[in-house]
């Protein structure tokens, strides 16, 4: 099977679980190559409703995290937590498969199609641009010796390409070595480590890595960026680094907010920023933010030439997703005694398969060179007349997307409330 390829904002996905009782890469050009003026050939209609069902999700993500996160940054990679918890429905049963399946937006679509819809359009996605660095990775490493089916290893090795290892959980040293190496390994060392511990209820992690890095289009000049002042929600002044490009951008504006859109290599991958204008309320913006509504920020998109200051910007962010995720309706797979996961082991006797914890930790860096971007999502299962140039100068609380525009698929979601 060929590989699930690159991609360079990187997201890592670890599902760990447990008892109840008891790609290739590729080197960017020196110069912008061609802009990519469409896809290839046509997205399937499988595609498209994966493709769908992964942007509801990460819409509905999003509007939870930003209600409990208010005033503070936010860096998410939805898309990562989906195909994760889309590999991990392939082990679920019955009402807890059902309640997966609705909580990630896949309507009455059956676990096949699911499957198979992933696969190609990530694949898709990830063979648009060679001049970007894009990885995805998945492997699956659980406690040698439980008896779980070969039949969810076969499953997840044909739609997920999942590596799948036996480890000695017991020897925990040995088996953290395994594990973090493999993550580091493949987000290039942006996130050496997503365990501390392996826990004695801990009998399986399936991790989803998720790698992204692009160069700009059209890059800042370092010598143009200067420190001014951010205004920062609740008052503050910070002082932030300012990066300047004064070029031809796709540029919208209304009433509610100014956005530019920043390509990367040969246009597919962009990141799209959102400032909310004076006396709008980033929060505000956040929330109104839908699946439906987002095309439309989109199609509105013009090319004009455009005064951008933005912020070179550095952060991390982590927030366990078990009350999240619940509150979309994922509820089974968390119940200690009631979740069914019967598809990844035999029915139990005197132990219970269960999600533990959903945990995403991030990681993005945007300089004039281009964005790196990293998401670390860890899911546990235990047991139990001259023109006008707009000005757009970022220096208040914003927000930003990075998506991939042909298939119009999201990747990341931000909000930058303050320099960190």
């Amino acid at each position: 099977m060929t590989p699930i390829r690159h991609l360079r904002t990187m997201s890592v996905v670890v599902v760990a679980l447990g008892l109840a009782s008891c790609g290739g890469s590729s080197t960017a050009p020196k110069g912008p190559p061609a802009a990519l003026t469409g896809l290839p050939r046509d997205i399937t209609a499988v595609e498209t409703s994966v493709r769908d069902a992964a942007n509801a999700f990460s819409f509905a993500l999003w509007r939870r995290v930003n209600q409990v996160q208010r005033d503070q940054n936010v860096f998410i990679s939805p898309l990562s937590a989906s195909f994760a918890l889309g590999m991990t429905m392939n082990g679920a049963a019955t009402h807890t498969w059902a309640e997966m399946r609705a909580a990630l937006q896949f309507g009455a679509a059956s676990q096949p199609e699911i499957n198979a819809g992933y696969r190609s359009l990530i694949g898709l996605i990830l063979s648009l641009d060679s001049g970007v660095r894009a990885d995805i990775a998945n492997s699956i490493w659980y406690r040698a010796g439980f008896p779980f089916r070969q039949t969810f290893f076969d499953t997840t090795r044909r739609y997920f390409d999942a590596e799948v290892r036996g480890l000695n959980f017991d020897d925990r040293p040995a088996s953290l070595a395994a594990i973090n190496g493999w993550v580091d390994e493949k987000t290039s060392h942006a996130i050496p480590r997503v365990l501390d511990d392996i826990d004695p209820s801990h009998v399986m992690f399936l991790i989803n890595a998720i790698y992204f890095k692009g160069s700009w289009r059209t890059r800042f000049d370092p010598d143009e960026t200067r420190a001014a002042p951010f205004h920062a929600a609740g008052g503050a002044t910070q002082t932030a680094q300012l990066m300047h490009l004064l070029d031809s951008l796709d540029y919208a504006e209304t009433p509610a907010f100014q956005a530019v859109d920043l390509p990367y290599g040969n246009t597919a991958f962009t990141m799209t920023v959102l400032l909310p204008r004076e006396g709008t309320d980033v929060e505000t913006l956040a929330a109104s933010l839908t699946a439906d509504g987002w095309p439309a920020v989109t199609a509105a998109l013009r090319r004009a030439k455009v005064d951008l200051s933005l912020p070179r910007l550095r952060l991390t962010w982590e927030r366990k997703l078990n009350d999240d995720l619940q509150a979309l309706g994922m509820v089974e797979p968390f119940n200690r005694g009631g979740a069914d996961f019967t598809g990844m082991a035999p029915p139990p006797t005197g132990f219970q398969l269960f999600i533990d914890f959903v945990k995403q930790n991030t990681f993005v860096d945007v300089n004039e060179e281009g964005t790196e971007a990293a998401a670390v999502t860890t899911v546990g299962i235990g047991v139990t007349s001259a023109p006008v140039i707009p000005v757009m100068r970022v220096d208040r609380p914003y927000l930003f997307v990075l998506r991939e525009r042909f298939t119009g698929t999201l990747l990341f979601m931000g909000k930058v409330v303050r320099m960190p």
